[in-house]
């Protein structure tokens, strides 16, 4: 294996109004591992006519399922990169001149979000980089349910490479994720033996919408900064109903 290949790996499921962008702007790469949980769309078509490595597997959680995607990878070096991101054009090479002589076993990345088809620059997403470049023979990820991460020592420099994240681009996309996010953070806090006051909740989401709205400059990203901090508190609200709901059983 060299270290000048890379493989990019992504994790799947129902993502055909998305995957297509993201493959097209990851034809530099030596290879794509798509690791898929069931999808009954297109995905996997786009995928085949991409010539993607296809794993398909049973939901094992954020951190596992990425493992599982890079494990099935064959170069030591990896671009893990989600499935409704897309890298842009400058970065490619950049990431090709780094990787040509690299310094450290893992790089950090950044990250620009959209949301409601506008580019969040405050809001506690103005500023977000993130580890995705990385030799997996010196670190890997967790194996943690959400809230997943890179494992590993040294230096993890950040590099001027930029991800567009597309996440939320209808209300109803929104409404469903968090639904979803909810739903995990509640037992992940559940499963730790966590539990609060139903009292409490009004206190959080508070917090939450203050914290994004105010304190993050959310105000400064218009009305898609409003929408933003109100559906985080109403997210952060679900979480721990859904908690309580778990312990009252």
């Amino acid at each position: 294996m060299s270290q000048n290949k890379i493989s990019a790996v992504i994790i799947t499921k129902n993502e055909e109004a998305n995957i297509e962008r993201c493959l097209k702007s990851l034809n530099w790469v030596d290879e794509i591992v798509v690791v898929d949980s069931g999808s009954t769309d297109r995905t996997l078509a786009i995928c085949s006519s991409y010539n993607c490595k296809i794993v398909k597997t049973e939901w094992l959680g954020y951190g596992k399922t990425k493992q599982l995607a890079v494990n099935s990878a064959k170069n030591s070096w990896v671009l893990s990169i989600d499935s409704d991101e897309q890298v842009s054009e400058k970065s490619a090479k950049v990431i090709r001149n780094t990787l040509a002589n690299p310094k450290h076993n893992a790089y950090k990345i950044q990250i620009k979000s959209f949301y409601l088809g506008k580019l969040i620059k405050h809001s506690g997403w103005g500023n977000e980089f993130k580890l995705r470049l990385f030799n997996r023979e010196k670190g890997n990820y967790n194996n943690n349910e959400i809230h997943e991460s890179v494992v590993i020592d040294g230096e993890k420099p950040k590099i001027e490479v930029e991800f567009f994240h597309y996440t939320y681009p209808t209300i109803n996309k929104i409404i469903e994720k968090v639904d979803k996010y909810s739903k995990l953070q509640a037992q992940e806090l559940f499963d730790k033996g966590k539990k609060y006051s139903l009292f409490l909740v009004p206190i959080f989401v508070i917090n939450k919408l203050f914290g994004i709205y105010i304190l993050k400059l959310g105000f400064l990203d218009g009305k898609e900064g409003f929408i933003l901090a109100n559906m985080s508190a109403f997210g952060v609200f679900l979480k721990y109903i859904k908690l309580w709901k778990l312990n009252n059983k």
